[in-house]
Protein backbone atom coordinates (compact mmCIF):
# COMPACT_ATOMS: atom_id res chain seq x y z
CA UNK A 1 0.00 0.00 0.00
CA UNK A 2 0.96 3.42 -0.97
CA UNK A 3 0.93 6.50 1.37
CA UNK A 4 1.52 8.97 -1.48
CA UNK A 5 -1.59 7.56 -3.30
CA UNK A 6 -3.56 6.86 0.23
CA UNK A 7 -3.18 10.88 0.88
CA UNK A 8 -4.28 11.26 -2.77
CA UNK A 9 -7.52 9.81 -2.64
CA UNK A 10 -7.90 11.44 0.93
CA UNK A 11 -6.88 14.79 -0.40
CA UNK A 12 -9.29 14.33 -3.23
CA UNK A 13 -12.39 13.25 -1.69
CA UNK A 14 -11.65 16.01 0.99
CA UNK A 15 -11.92 18.57 -1.17
CA UNK A 16 -15.06 17.23 -2.66
CA UNK A 17 -16.82 17.54 0.53
CA UNK A 18 -15.54 21.00 1.45
CA UNK A 19 -16.73 21.76 -2.20
CA UNK A 20 -19.90 21.01 -1.40
CA UNK A 21 -21.00 23.67 1.24
CA UNK A 22 -24.58 22.37 1.35
CA UNK A 23 -24.12 18.87 2.16
CA UNK A 24 -20.87 19.67 4.60
CA UNK A 25 -23.62 22.03 6.35
CA UNK A 26 -26.35 19.28 6.87
CA UNK A 27 -23.87 16.63 7.90
CA UNK A 28 -22.41 19.25 10.81
CA UNK A 29 -25.97 20.32 11.51
CA UNK A 30 -28.04 16.85 11.60
CA UNK A 31 -26.31 15.88 15.14
CA UNK A 32 -27.46 18.90 17.00
CA UNK A 33 -30.80 18.75 15.27
CA UNK A 34 -31.52 15.00 15.76
CA UNK A 35 -30.42 15.56 19.61
CA UNK A 36 -32.38 18.50 20.20
CA UNK A 37 -35.47 17.12 18.23
CA UNK A 38 -35.34 13.65 19.48
CA UNK A 39 -33.59 14.81 22.88
CA UNK A 40 -36.75 16.68 23.97
CA UNK A 41 -38.97 14.81 21.90
CA UNK A 42 -38.49 11.16 23.03
CA UNK A 43 -39.21 11.49 26.02
CA UNK A 44 -39.49 8.07 28.75
CA UNK A 45 -40.79 9.70 31.16
CA UNK A 46 -44.65 9.45 32.34
CA UNK A 47 -46.13 12.10 34.72
CA UNK A 48 -48.66 14.82 34.56
CA UNK A 49 -51.10 12.46 33.54
CA UNK A 50 -54.60 13.32 32.92
CA UNK A 51 -56.55 12.21 35.57
CA UNK A 52 -60.63 12.63 36.15
CA UNK A 53 -62.20 12.16 39.71
CA UNK A 54 -65.49 10.19 39.60
CA UNK A 55 -66.19 10.67 43.35
CA UNK A 56 -69.43 8.95 44.09
CA UNK A 57 -68.85 9.00 48.35
CA UNK A 58 -68.43 12.56 48.40
CA UNK A 59 -67.29 12.45 52.16
CA UNK A 60 -63.67 13.58 53.95
CA UNK A 61 -62.89 10.32 53.54
CA UNK A 62 -62.95 10.47 49.91
CA UNK A 63 -61.48 13.45 49.51
CA UNK A 64 -59.07 12.96 51.42
CA UNK A 65 -57.88 10.15 48.74
CA UNK A 66 -58.35 12.59 45.96
CA UNK A 67 -55.69 14.84 47.83
CA UNK A 68 -53.30 12.29 47.74
CA UNK A 69 -53.15 12.12 43.80
CA UNK A 70 -53.21 15.93 43.22
CA UNK A 71 -50.12 15.79 45.69
CA UNK A 72 -48.21 13.49 43.34
CA UNK A 73 -46.36 15.19 40.61
CA UNK A 74 -47.11 11.56 38.14
CA UNK A 75 -51.05 13.11 37.86
CA UNK A 76 -52.84 16.00 36.76
CA UNK A 77 -56.84 16.58 37.88
CA UNK A 78 -58.13 17.64 34.96
CA UNK A 79 -61.59 17.86 37.13
CA UNK A 80 -65.05 15.67 38.73
CA UNK A 81 -67.15 14.19 36.09
CA UNK A 82 -70.56 12.93 37.14
CA UNK A 83 -71.20 9.88 35.41
CA UNK A 84 -69.27 7.37 33.23
CA UNK A 85 -70.18 8.58 30.20
CA UNK A 86 -68.20 11.60 30.83
CA UNK A 87 -65.11 9.71 31.32
CA UNK A 88 -65.71 7.34 27.71
CA UNK A 89 -66.27 10.66 26.19
CA UNK A 90 -62.81 12.45 27.81
CA UNK A 91 -60.45 8.83 26.77
CA UNK A 92 -62.20 8.60 23.50
CA UNK A 93 -60.91 12.10 22.15
CA UNK A 94 -57.57 11.14 24.00
CA UNK A 95 -57.91 14.29 26.85
CA UNK A 96 -58.00 12.23 29.34
CA UNK A 97 -55.63 8.68 30.56
CA UNK A 98 -56.84 8.07 33.67
CA UNK A 99 -60.16 7.98 36.03
CA UNK A 100 -60.57 6.97 39.34
CA UNK A 101 -63.62 6.48 40.60
CA UNK A 102 -64.69 5.97 44.31
CA UNK A 103 -67.38 3.79 45.47
CA UNK A 104 -70.67 5.57 47.25
CA UNK A 105 -69.65 3.00 50.15
CA UNK A 106 -66.26 4.12 50.36
CA UNK A 107 -66.42 5.52 54.00
CA UNK A 108 -68.73 3.12 55.51
CA UNK A 109 -66.30 0.31 54.26
CA UNK A 110 -63.41 2.17 56.08
CA UNK A 111 -65.50 2.60 59.29
CA UNK A 112 -66.58 -0.86 58.92
CA UNK A 113 -63.06 -1.99 58.94
CA UNK A 114 -63.73 -3.71 55.73
CA UNK A 115 -61.63 -3.67 52.53
CA UNK A 116 -62.65 -0.35 50.65
CA UNK A 117 -62.49 -0.90 46.26
CA UNK A 118 -61.87 1.91 44.28
CA UNK A 119 -62.12 1.79 40.43
CA UNK A 120 -59.36 2.39 38.45
CA UNK A 121 -60.22 3.00 34.63
CA UNK A 122 -57.16 3.23 31.82
CA UNK A 123 -57.13 3.94 28.32
CA UNK A 124 -55.04 0.91 27.30
CA UNK A 125 -54.24 2.02 23.57
CA UNK A 126 -51.27 2.85 24.79
CA UNK A 127 -49.89 -0.27 27.03
CA UNK A 128 -46.63 1.37 28.18
CA UNK A 129 -48.10 4.08 29.31
CA UNK A 130 -50.81 2.97 30.58
CA UNK A 131 -48.92 0.10 32.49
CA UNK A 132 -46.85 2.65 34.24
CA UNK A 133 -49.40 4.95 35.31
CA UNK A 134 -51.19 1.83 36.91
CA UNK A 135 -47.83 1.69 38.60
CA UNK A 136 -48.37 4.68 39.83
CA UNK A 137 -51.70 4.64 40.67
CA UNK A 138 -50.96 1.40 43.02
CA UNK A 139 -48.26 3.22 44.59
CA UNK A 140 -50.32 5.98 46.06
CA UNK A 141 -52.88 3.96 47.29
CA UNK A 142 -50.91 1.43 49.06
CA UNK A 143 -49.16 4.50 50.67
CA UNK A 144 -52.75 5.70 51.80
CA UNK A 145 -53.82 2.59 52.78
CA UNK A 146 -50.88 2.21 55.20
CA UNK A 147 -52.76 2.89 58.90
CA UNK A 148 -50.25 5.76 60.22
CA UNK A 149 -50.85 4.95 63.71
CA UNK A 150 -48.83 1.06 63.12
CA UNK A 151 -44.83 1.32 62.86
CA UNK A 152 -43.55 -0.88 59.70
CA UNK A 153 -41.24 -3.33 61.05
CA UNK A 154 -39.00 -2.30 58.03
CA UNK A 155 -37.87 1.37 57.08
CA UNK A 156 -37.12 0.84 53.32
CA UNK A 157 -34.44 3.32 52.13
CA UNK A 158 -34.55 3.83 48.55
CA UNK A 159 -31.22 5.07 46.53
CA UNK A 160 -30.84 5.21 42.92
CA UNK A 161 -27.74 4.92 41.46
CA UNK A 162 -26.10 6.57 38.20
CA UNK A 163 -29.11 8.12 37.53
CA UNK A 164 -30.62 9.27 40.94
CA UNK A 165 -33.07 12.02 39.50
CA UNK A 166 -34.60 9.52 37.10
CA UNK A 167 -34.54 11.30 34.18
CA UNK A 168 -34.99 9.95 30.95
CA UNK A 169 -32.62 12.21 28.94
CA UNK A 170 -30.02 10.56 30.89
CA UNK A 171 -30.64 7.38 29.43
CA UNK A 172 -31.64 8.91 25.97
CA UNK A 173 -28.62 11.31 24.57
CA UNK A 174 -26.18 8.78 25.03
CA UNK A 175 -27.83 5.94 23.51
CA UNK A 176 -28.89 8.80 20.64
CA UNK A 177 -25.03 9.97 20.11
CA UNK A 178 -24.07 6.49 18.82
CA UNK A 179 -28.02 6.32 17.07
CA UNK A 180 -26.42 9.62 15.40
CA UNK A 181 -23.45 8.74 14.26
CA UNK A 182 -24.11 5.46 12.44
CA UNK A 183 -27.36 6.87 10.51
CA UNK A 184 -24.71 10.19 9.14
CA UNK A 185 -21.92 7.80 8.81
CA UNK A 186 -23.37 5.15 6.88
CA UNK A 187 -25.26 7.72 4.77
CA UNK A 188 -22.44 9.41 3.76
CA UNK A 189 -20.08 7.33 2.67
CA UNK A 190 -22.76 5.14 0.42
CA UNK A 191 -22.98 7.67 -1.89
CA UNK A 192 -19.73 8.02 -2.37
CA UNK A 193 -18.14 5.33 -5.05
CA UNK A 194 -21.67 5.39 -6.41
CA UNK A 195 -21.34 8.77 -7.33
CA UNK A 196 -18.01 7.49 -8.65
CA UNK A 197 -19.83 5.35 -10.94
CA UNK A 198 -22.76 7.63 -12.29
CA UNK A 199 -20.07 10.64 -12.94
CA UNK A 200 -17.68 8.22 -14.93
CA UNK A 201 -14.78 9.02 -12.49
CA UNK A 202 -14.94 5.70 -11.49
CA UNK A 203 -13.19 4.36 -14.93
CA UNK A 204 -10.54 6.49 -14.63
CA UNK A 205 -9.52 5.93 -11.01
CA UNK A 206 -9.48 2.19 -12.35
CA UNK A 207 -7.13 2.75 -14.81
CA UNK A 208 -4.53 4.47 -12.42
CA UNK A 209 -2.15 2.34 -10.21
CA UNK A 210 -4.45 2.77 -7.32
CA UNK A 211 -5.54 -0.31 -5.29
CA UNK A 212 -9.02 -0.91 -3.52
CA UNK A 213 -7.42 -0.93 -0.10
CA UNK A 214 -5.98 2.49 -0.73
CA UNK A 215 -9.63 3.71 -2.61
CA UNK A 216 -11.44 1.93 0.39
CA UNK A 217 -8.89 3.81 2.75
CA UNK A 218 -8.84 7.12 1.49
CA UNK A 219 -12.23 7.56 0.78
CA UNK A 220 -13.03 6.56 4.72
CA UNK A 221 -10.58 8.80 6.24
CA UNK A 222 -12.39 11.93 4.59
CA UNK A 223 -15.35 11.58 6.18
CA UNK A 224 -13.71 10.36 8.88
CA UNK A 225 -12.86 13.54 9.87
CA UNK A 226 -16.32 14.69 9.50
CA UNK A 227 -17.57 12.16 11.64
CA UNK A 228 -15.01 13.04 14.27
CA UNK A 229 -16.23 16.93 14.17
CA UNK A 230 -20.44 15.57 14.22
CA UNK A 231 -19.43 13.13 17.38
CA UNK A 232 -17.53 16.40 19.20
CA UNK A 233 -21.14 18.34 18.67
CA UNK A 234 -22.76 15.36 19.71
CA UNK A 235 -20.80 14.95 22.53
CA UNK A 236 -20.62 18.83 23.62
CA UNK A 237 -24.60 19.35 23.41
CA UNK A 238 -24.80 16.10 25.57
CA UNK A 239 -22.92 17.20 28.25
CA UNK A 240 -23.87 21.24 28.73
CA UNK A 241 -26.91 21.62 26.62
CA UNK A 242 -28.64 18.30 27.98
CA UNK A 243 -26.23 18.20 31.22
CA UNK A 244 -26.03 14.52 31.47
CA UNK A 245 -22.98 13.81 33.72
CA UNK A 246 -19.75 12.20 32.06
CA UNK A 247 -18.49 10.38 34.90
CA UNK A 248 -16.30 7.73 32.98
CA UNK A 249 -12.77 8.20 30.66
CA UNK A 250 -13.05 10.60 27.62
CA UNK A 251 -10.03 8.76 26.21
CA UNK A 252 -12.31 5.58 26.29
CA UNK A 253 -15.33 7.25 25.04
CA UNK A 254 -13.17 8.56 22.02
CA UNK A 255 -11.11 5.44 21.17
CA UNK A 256 -14.50 2.99 20.74
CA UNK A 257 -16.26 6.22 19.24
CA UNK A 258 -13.46 6.14 16.80
CA UNK A 259 -13.65 2.40 15.78
CA UNK A 260 -17.41 2.44 16.13
CA UNK A 261 -16.71 5.26 13.32
CA UNK A 262 -14.53 3.07 11.44
CA UNK A 263 -17.33 0.44 11.12
CA UNK A 264 -20.11 2.85 10.13
CA UNK A 265 -17.55 4.28 7.41
CA UNK A 266 -16.43 0.89 5.87
CA UNK A 267 -20.24 -0.10 5.65
CA UNK A 268 -21.58 3.03 3.99
CA UNK A 269 -18.61 2.33 1.41
CA UNK A 270 -19.34 -1.44 1.30
CA UNK A 271 -22.94 -0.50 0.51
CA UNK A 272 -21.89 1.81 -2.52
CA UNK A 273 -19.62 -0.66 -4.24
CA UNK A 274 -22.76 -3.31 -3.70
CA UNK A 275 -24.68 -1.14 -6.40
CA UNK A 276 -23.79 1.55 -8.71
CA UNK A 277 -26.90 3.55 -8.79
CA UNK A 278 -26.83 6.77 -5.88
CA UNK A 279 -30.54 6.21 -5.28
CA UNK A 280 -30.36 2.72 -4.15
CA UNK A 281 -26.82 2.73 -2.09
CA UNK A 282 -28.97 5.65 -0.35
CA UNK A 283 -32.17 3.61 0.44
CA UNK A 284 -29.81 0.83 1.58
CA UNK A 285 -27.44 2.64 3.29
CA UNK A 286 -31.01 4.51 5.52
CA UNK A 287 -32.64 0.98 5.72
CA UNK A 288 -29.62 -0.89 7.19
CA UNK A 289 -28.98 1.75 9.52
CA UNK A 290 -31.75 3.74 10.73
CA UNK A 291 -34.15 0.80 11.63
CA UNK A 292 -31.30 -1.64 13.08
CA UNK A 293 -30.12 1.30 15.22
CA UNK A 294 -33.46 2.46 16.47
CA UNK A 295 -35.07 -1.01 16.87
CA UNK A 296 -32.43 -3.56 17.47
CA UNK A 297 -29.44 -1.76 19.20
CA UNK A 298 -31.48 -1.29 22.79
CA UNK A 299 -31.62 1.91 22.46
CA UNK A 300 -35.31 2.36 23.24
CA UNK A 301 -36.64 -1.22 23.62
CA UNK A 302 -35.25 -3.54 26.05
CA UNK A 303 -33.10 -6.07 24.11
CA UNK A 304 -33.85 -8.94 27.24
CA UNK A 305 -37.53 -8.85 26.19
CA UNK A 306 -37.32 -9.65 22.19
CA UNK A 307 -37.81 -12.68 20.96
CA UNK A 308 -34.68 -15.05 21.17
CA UNK A 309 -34.53 -14.90 17.43
CA UNK A 310 -34.39 -11.49 17.53
CA UNK A 311 -32.01 -11.34 19.95
CA UNK A 312 -29.47 -13.58 18.34
CA UNK A 313 -29.73 -10.44 15.31
CA UNK A 314 -29.22 -8.12 17.56
CA UNK A 315 -25.40 -9.39 18.24
CA UNK A 316 -24.77 -7.73 14.24
CA UNK A 317 -26.17 -4.14 15.18
CA UNK A 318 -22.26 -2.24 16.58
CA UNK A 319 -24.92 0.23 17.49
CA UNK A 320 -26.04 -2.22 20.60
CA UNK A 321 -21.93 -2.50 21.48
CA UNK A 322 -21.50 1.65 21.49
CA UNK A 323 -24.43 2.03 22.84
CA UNK A 324 -23.47 0.28 26.19
CA UNK A 325 -20.16 1.80 25.75
CA UNK A 326 -21.14 5.46 25.45
CA UNK A 327 -23.50 4.35 28.43
CA UNK A 328 -20.93 2.67 30.92
CA UNK A 329 -19.13 5.68 30.58
CA UNK A 330 -21.28 8.58 30.98
CA UNK A 331 -23.65 7.41 33.77
CA UNK A 332 -21.73 4.42 35.11
CA UNK A 333 -17.91 5.86 34.52
CA UNK A 334 -17.38 1.99 34.00
CA UNK A 335 -13.52 1.36 32.14
CA UNK A 336 -12.26 -1.25 29.73
CA UNK A 337 -12.27 -3.81 32.40
CA UNK A 338 -15.88 -4.26 32.36
CA UNK A 339 -16.63 -2.96 28.70
CA UNK A 340 -14.03 -4.56 26.74
CA UNK A 341 -16.44 -7.54 25.47
CA UNK A 342 -18.37 -4.99 23.91
CA UNK A 343 -14.93 -3.15 22.54
CA UNK A 344 -13.76 -6.26 21.10
CA UNK A 345 -17.18 -6.56 18.96
CA UNK A 346 -17.10 -3.27 17.66
CA UNK A 347 -13.27 -3.97 16.78
CA UNK A 348 -14.43 -7.13 15.18
CA UNK A 349 -16.85 -5.43 13.13
CA UNK A 350 -15.18 -2.69 11.50
CA UNK A 351 -12.34 -5.07 10.25
CA UNK A 352 -14.54 -7.05 9.12
CA UNK A 353 -16.89 -4.75 7.00
CA UNK A 354 -13.60 -3.20 5.89
CA UNK A 355 -12.40 -6.57 4.67
CA UNK A 356 -15.73 -7.05 2.99
CA UNK A 357 -15.56 -3.78 1.44
CA UNK A 358 -12.23 -3.99 -0.07
CA UNK A 359 -12.87 -7.42 -1.47
CA UNK A 360 -16.39 -5.87 -3.47
CA UNK A 361 -14.75 -3.46 -4.45
CA UNK A 362 -11.96 -5.86 -6.49
CA UNK A 363 -14.64 -7.81 -7.92
CA UNK A 364 -16.12 -4.61 -9.09
CA UNK A 365 -12.76 -4.03 -10.63
CA UNK A 366 -12.31 -7.19 -12.12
Amino acid sequence: MSYRRLRAVFVKELHHITRDRLSLAMALATPIMFLLLFGYALSLDVDQIPTLIYDQDHTPESRDLIRQFEGSRYFHIRGNVSHYSDIEREIDRNRTLLAVVIPPDYSRNLAAGRRAQVQIILDGSDSNTASIALGYVQAVVRNYSVTPIVTPPVDPRLRVWYNASLESKNYVVPGLIAVILQIIAALLTSLTIAREWENGSMEQLLSTPLRPTELVLGKMLAYFVVGVVDATIAVLVGVFIFQVPLRGSVLLMAVSTCIFLFGALFWGIFISAVTRNQLQAYQMGLMSSFLPSFLLSGFVYSIENMPRVVQAITYVVPSRYAITILKGVFLKGIGINVLWIDFAFLLLYATAVFFLAVRKLKGKIA
